[in-house]
């Protein structure tokens, strides 16, 4: 496994049935194996709107760049609380190569 770096943004949480509510995201990728792009991070958004989501199926967080992320909450659920909430996504994400030029060009990082 290796550490790809840390993507930030924003975007909307989206489920089966509609929009849930905006999203902030930071995500941290990694390569597991060529090919094979996995990330783990926190996904902030307004709090009712992120209990709503929880026990929740089918949910996409649609990023700003119009890429569509499917998302499962991890963690424990006593974790679960307040305005921010650990995720994992395995599928839609950049490639290695796209990643690591999406993390220089990133808010607040160095070209």
């Amino acid at each position: 496994m290796r550490f790809l770096g840390k993507l930030c943004g924003s975007g909307t949480l989206d489920g089966p049935d509609g929009t849930i509510g905006p999203a902030d995201y930071e995500l941290d990728g990694y390569l597991m194996r060529p090919g094979a792009v996995v990330a783990s991070g926190e996904l902030r958004m307004a709090s009712a709107a992120l209990a709503n989501a929880f026990h929740r199926h089918g949910l996409r967080l649609i990023t700003a760049d119009g890429r569509a992320l499917p998302l499962r909450f991890t963690g424990k659920p006593a974790d679960r609380r307040g305005d921010a909430a650990h995720v994992d996504i395995s599928e839609g994400l950049p490639t290695e190569t796209e990643w690591r030029r999406l993390v220089r060009t990133s808010p607040g990082k160095a070209p």
